[in-house]
């Protein structure tokens, strides 16, 4: 993955989109790419396991996930700097995965994806063999 991206991360640069009702903010990851998976590990703190959705299809990963708010409606803040929102984002993956066996954590805020590779994907060492 050093000189050519693997995932490729759509919409382009922006860090809050107003997608469905309120705001959505697109959440800050970290992709690594191992042999047999790539792993990818983003930030949404403030939501629940039961309110986060992960799709694959046709190559491409989309996240969302509901933050319910904060505080009650109506309230009188003195100061507010922490903006409350959805997350959404989507990513176009170029490697072959095996969709049937992506697995999905989430702890302390952070979601993990592993997205195993599919076996025509994963490199092997081929042998050479001495001819006669």
């Amino acid at each position: 993955m050093a000189d050519e991206k693997r995932m490729r991360r759509t919409p382009e640069e922006g860090h809050v989109e107003h997608l469905r009702q309120g705001v959505c903010y697109l959440p800050l990851v970290d992709i690594v790419e191992k042999a047999e998976e790539i792993i990818l590990k983003a930030d949404i703190p403030g939501t629940r396991p039961e309110n986060i959705d992960v799709n694959f299809e046709d190559g491409i990963l989309t996240i969302y996930a509901k933050v319910d708010p904060r505080q009650e409606p109506g309230t009188q803040y003195l100061l507010r700097e922490y903006g409350v929102g959805d997350y959404h984002r989507s990513f176009q993956v170029s490697e072959a995965i095996d969709a049937s066996r992506i697995t999905a954590e989430y702890a302390d805020g952070v979601l993990t994806l592993h997205l195993p590779k599919a076996e025509a994907a994963r490199p092997r060492k081929i042998p050479v063999q001495v001819s006669s």
